[in-house]
């Protein structure tokens, strides 16, 4: 599974969520891209094929959650 999550907004530095998923994804995914302009910036999260999509967005938004950013995320998942 990949998400696409984009931010309008953030209020905390990009490298912060990016090292906060990345802890949170160690043995089933990965971020695998990133960038901004325009007002927006994004991350690239890959899940690992065969992992639970369920549980994993939900840790997804848990993660977003406890940053203070959920309000300021879309995401966009494609299987």
């Amino acid at each position: 599974m990949f998400v696409e999550i984009v931010f309008v907004g953030l209020p905390i530095d990009r490298d912060e969520v990016e090292e906060a998923l990345e802890a949170a994804f160690e043995l089933d995914g990965e971020v695998t891209g990133a960038g901004s302009g325009m007002g927006r910036c994004h991350l690239d999260l890959e899940i690992v094929e065969g992992s639970d999509t369920t549980a994993a967005l939900e840790r997804l938004r848990a993660v977003l959650s406890d940053l203070g950013v959920a309000d300021c995320a879309t995401l966009n998942v494609s299987e």
